[in-house]
């Protein structure tokens, strides 16, 4: 069985086979909402005769496409969770050997869901600022090119708005508003829309003045009391040294 197997893919991605790969890409997202309908474009770096649409684990094409095109286009007619995944597709020229594909493309993700995962909201470097000082809140999702929006309790409208590359995005609080409550969401970037669930809300609060004095003066007494030990030990100490240099028929 694992014989044919390597056979089988061997068929499909001879070691011979080293034609460029294609590119694969969604319409009108690689996140959508179920019922949407998708589109797979696989586009070929030199017009080709067959295109194949494949996912892991399956040895044959899951869609098949002939055009006499650089392009082909793949529908995915209102997309249901179990439709997502990864994808990649290959192409082929009628001149080719048979059963010889091209490379396969990268992988595509699509994601078939009514919610996105709930993101985390961290303060950087941490939720208690001294007065005045600047915090940075960091959004944090679990995908990458995906839209933020920061939120302070009692502000109906996002307090700021962020679009990122990475899966998180770093929204800067000035000190003299830093203080309060604040949560955070994230969505795709285009319609059809999928939201993520709001964070958890996150405290953001002034240091206590009153503590940071007592604790600098509670250092100063320390450090005072050190500087008295020290000299109380140097006069112990001369003292110890003057009488054993003194002459033994005066000493006391």
């Amino acid at each position: 069985m694992a014989l044919v197997l390597i056979l089988q893919l061997l068929t499909l991605f001879p070691p011979a086979s080293y034609h460029p790969k294609p590119w694969l890409g969604a319409q009108p997202a690689t996140v959508v909402t179920p019922g949407v309908n998708v589109t797979l474009r696989c586009r070929a770096p030199q017009p080709a005769w067959r295109f194949g649409l494949f996912k892991p684990g399956e040895i044959a094409p899951l869609l098949f496409r002939d055009v006499s095109s650089e392009l082909a286009e793949f529908f995915l007619e209102e997309v249901t969770p179990a439709q997502g995944g990864s994808y990649r597709c290959c192409y082929r020229r009628p001149d080719w050997g048979p059963g010889v594909w091209s490379q396969p493309s990268d992988a595509l993700e699509l994601l078939v869901t009514e919610e996105l995962p709930r993101p985390s909201l961290v303060a950087l470097p941490g939720p208690v600022v001294a007065p005045g000082a600047n915090v940075s809140l960091r959004c944090a999702g679990r995908l990458r090119n995906m839209s933020f929006a920061l939120y302070r309790e009692g502000v109906a409208a996002p307090l700021q708005y962020r679009h990122s590359a990475q899966p998180w995005a770093d929204f800067t609080l000035l000190g003299a508003r830093a203080p309060g409550t604040y949560s955070c969401y994230y969505h795709t970037p285009s319609a059809p829309y999928v939201l993520s669930q709001r964070s958890e809300v996150l405290v953001i609060s002034w240091e206590d003045s009153g503590s940071s004095d007592y604790t600098r003066g509670n250092l100063v007494r320390l450090g005072l009391a050190g500087l008295v030990l020290i000299s109380l030990g140097a006069l112990v100490t001369f003292d110890w040294r003057s009488q054993n240099r003194a002459p033994a028929g005066i000493r006391p």
